[in-house]
């Protein structure tokens, strides 16, 4: 025998196949069989835990004893056969007979030896790039190659690094008056700006989209690994430039979703932190859309993190506060109010009034010592970090010339960034 040559898969529902042995192996092959609709029939003089609870389900047949001739044709003939006994002389005989009577035969045993083989097989993730593909590898007498190989596409699948979407959607093969059923909403939080740092989740429902609706924000990148035929609709929104409003974003992804395509909301950082990714749910599932979150690397902390400041270190800080500076100081004060005295305090769009903000923090009794780090454009090889004090904040960052997108820092953890210096990777110069 050889190595297999003519790839086919078989349709064996209510179709008898026999499988002689009654260990693990046969019954991984039993229960595969089974969800494949075939008509089993276990041939085994004992059979282990997971082939008897099948058999108390009535899933298959059990004949409780050793192999005999003529068991491959009686009562009816098999169309297929697997044989695990373990006992390469039973193995053997069982491959002759099914020979002789033009049964395919799979042995597990000797796949030399075999008239068939069963590859690696693995089935794609609903929700995914990968939803309603099989993806089965060959490798003849080299199983382990082919689940190897096999691993490896289907988590690139799924990854979104292979980016497979479904061309031909289901309805498209009824009636062109067959309703049309509502897709979905994956609210994904696309991390702080690197291409590699989306969530392995978000990154395969990108793959898997039809239509994206995408902020300025997080990696764009990715947008142009994606196929021709997805619609990208930007709605980015810059300092004092609000081109699409929150209320008709919330539209676009009803209206898109109520067309049956699969609808991803790409957001910078996390699309619960500071990202109205709350009122996009609630819009959702207001109008009868599903939608799902997909959590995001916020830039209130992995920001902070690429310039070597850790929000909290032993003995220097053990609390941090989020807050958005971008409606004045007054909430920035309410959100610090029941903070500790050592707590560090992360400012997200705060660039614009960070005068008012560091003025009115000193008046509420924060040292005008106090270190401050503004960095800029984080996890971007244009990352660049200004360290400053809470007295010096406002004209430093006017000297330096810094610009959204940036997150402030207040808080001694930013003396650390002078013993840790930048820990991104992009080897910036700060």
């Amino acid at each position: 025998m050889g190595s297999p040559s003519y790839p086919l898969t078989l349709d064996l529902a209510g179709r008898r196949v026999v499988v002689v042995g009654g260990g693990p192996v046969a019954a991984r092959k039993a229960a595969a069989l089974v969800e494949a609709g075939a008509l089993v029939d276990v041939i085994a003089p004992f059979v282990c835990e997971e082939l008897a609870a099948l058999v108390s389900a009535d899933r298959l047949g059990w004949q409780e004893r050793d192999y005999v001739a003529g068991d491959l044709l009686e009562p009816t003939a098999a169309w297929l056969v697997h044989t695990a006994t373990g006992e390469a002389q039973v193995d053997a005989q069982v491959a002759r007979e099914a020979e002789a009577a033009r049964i395919w035969c799979v042995r597990a045993d000797d796949a030399t030896a075999s008239t068939a083989w069963t590859p690696a097989v693995a089935r794609g993730s609903v929700g995914t790039a990968s939803e309603g593909l099989t993806v089965a590898v060959s490798a003849g007498a080299d199983p382990r190659r082919a689940t190897a190989v096999r691993d490896a596409v289907l988590a690139a699948l799924d990854s979104g690094t292979l980016p497979v979407r479904r061309v031909r959607r289901p309805e498209a093969a009824g009636a062109q008056d067959a309703p049309v059923s509502v897709g979905r909403v994956a609210l994904v939080g696309g991390g702080p700006g690197a291409e590699d740092l989306i969530t392995v989740r978000g990154r395969a429902l990108l793959a898997a989209a039809d239509v994206v609706v995408t902020d300025r924000l997080g990696p764009r990148g990715l947008l142009r690994t994606l196929s021709s035929e997805v619609e990208v609709v930007d709605v980015g929104k810059t300092p004092g430039n609000h081109p699409v409003s929150q209320e008709r974003i919330n539209e676009l992804l009803v209206h898109h979703a109520r067309l049956g395509k699969r609808v991803v909301r790409l957001k910078g950082g996390d699309p619960f932190v500071l990202g109205r990714g709350g009122e996009e749910a609630l819009h959702c599932l207001a109008h009868g859309v599903p939608v799902e979150v997909v959590p995001g690397v916020t830039s209130a902390v992995s920001v902070p993190a690429a310039a070597g400041i850790p929000l909290t270190h032993r003995g220097v800080a053990a609390s941090f506060v989020v807050a958005s500076a971008h409606e004045g100081a007054d909430h920035v004060l309410a959100a610090a109010a029941d903070a500790a005295p050592d707590a560090t305090l992360v400012l997200l769009m705060g660039i614009t009034r960070l005068a008012e903000t560091a003025a009115a923090l000193i008046a509420a009794g924060r040292p005008s010592d106090t270190p401050v780090a503004l960095v800029e454009r984080g996890w971007t090889p244009e990352q660049r970090t200004t360290t400053t004090t809470l007295a010096a904040a406002a004209a430093d960052a006017v000297a330096a010339g810094v610009r959204a997108p940036a997150v402030v820092v207040v808080g001694q953890v930013v003396a650390l960034r002078e013993h840790l210096g930048d820990l991104s990777g992009s080897n910036v110069t700060a």
